[in-house]
């Protein structure tokens, strides 16, 4: 097949690089609209189990990437100065940029070409997408070429209200954690971890309200920077935070009905967008790219691969699109949860999306179980 794929993230790198072991015959271009070696952002995070997903699909894709995750067995809620280790909760970290420049060598050695600085603004450039027998859209959650086909599609987008901006630091972590501060302008949410020896990732969110009092619309990028560095001062420890065109924005929750039209079909967050607080963003990039590789090996024709694809994925898919925008909605009102005891505030963080019940609670930390318990004498929390 000739195979086009539009945008050089995880979803499209690992397409590419599944479909041309399946088949080396295949003619597959990657065009990126960034130079190479340029990203925004800083570590990508994997929850559970890191990268098990990928090894039953490609284990060389596991081999190449696992020895450079970080990994911690446990999450840490900071409740203003009560830190609240969490157990049973591990999850794995590696730079962004890290992630991307090892997908680029093992599609390239497989025979893919990248083509860099080749945006691609409409699907009628015939001198890069003439002829293919597939194009997929891999170009993220602000792809033009999806907003231009909405109706076909089925497309919506729902802006969440929160801020948030996603910052680096050199302060390294022992663990994931989310630390939530009081300040006088309302509370601030910092989600933190290491994606290498020497780097952590350091974003910032707040609510609506609370952007607004501290004046960050007002604000340099310096001075935004300065006054987050006040507010975690404690948690910075004294080691800055970092910038890598760091922008304040809202998070869109998008979703397409239908995935793709004629020869055209959408994977990554050019599908669908989940809510970085339960840190799978990346996995279900590279999961609908093991789902479309599979419904092409397994489905005589693209049309009925395409179908197959959707229906494939869409039930695990949607279970975690829905319990992200339940999650993103428990961050929108974390200055009125943040009245609770500590204990009960770490409670309500790991029930939030209703996935994990009190029993899940007491599987994974039978501690944190038995402290909200002697909270709530007699109550039935099973």
């Amino acid at each position: 097949m000739k195979i086009r794929i539009i945008g050089g993230g995880p979803a499209g790198l690992c397409f590419a690089a599944l479909l041309k072991r399946d088949d080396p015959a295949h003619d597959i271009v990657i065009h990126d609209r960034g130079p190479r070696g340029a990203t925004w952002g800083f570590g990508v995070v994997f929850s559970d189990r890191a990268l098990e997903f990928l090894r039953a699909d490609d284990e060389a894709m596991f081999q190449l990437l696992s020895p450079h995750m970080e990994t911690w067995p446990n999450l840490t809620i900071v409740h203003n100065d009560t830190r609240i280790p969490i157990a049973g909760n591990g999850f794995a970290a590696i730079g962004r940029q890290q992630l991307l420049s090892l997908l680029y060598a093992h599609v390239e050695d497989l025979g893919v070409r990248i083509e860099f600085e080749s945006p691609i603004d409409s699907f009628s450039d015939r001198d890069k997408l003439g002829g293919a027998d597939l194009i997929v859209v891999a170009n993220g959650a602000a792809s033009f070429l999806r907003k231009q086909n909405e109706l076909r599609l089925g497309t919506s987008c729902d802006w969440r209200t929160n801020k948030f901006i996603w910052y680096g630091t050199s302060r390294v972590f022992d663990s994931l954690s989310l630390t939530f501060r009081q300040t006088e302008h309302g509370v601030f949410c910092a989600h933190h971890y290491r994606y290498s020896p020497s780097r952590s990732t350091f974003l910032v969110e707040v609510e609506e309200e609370t952007w607004k009092r501290a004046d960050f619309e007002h604000l340099s990028p310096e001075g935004a920077i300065a006054h987050c560095e006040r507010v975690f001062a404690k948690d910075l420890g004294g080691h800055p935070i970092l910038s890598n065109n760091s922008q304040w924005r809202n998070f869109p929750a998008i979703w397409n009905e239908r995935w793709s039209f004629d020869n055209v079909v959408l994977v990554g967050d050019a599908l669908r967008t989940a809510h970085f607080s339960i840190g799978s963003g990346t996995r279900l990039a590279m999961e609908d790219a093991i789902a479309l590789s599979k419904a092409l090996r397994e489905k005589g024709s693209i049309p009925e691969a395409l179908a197959h694809f959707q229906e494939l994925r869409l039930p695990p898919m949607k279970k975690i699109w829905d319990a992200a925008n339940v999650s993103a909605r428990w961050y929108e009102r974390m200055g009125e949860i943040m009245k609770l005891d500590p204990v009960e505030f770490a409670y309500s963080y790991m029930t939030r999306t209703g996935r994990v019940d009190h029993a899940e609670v007491r599987r994974r930390d039978p501690g944190l179980a038995e402290a909200y318990e002697r909270l709530h004498p007699g109550e039935n929390a099973a």
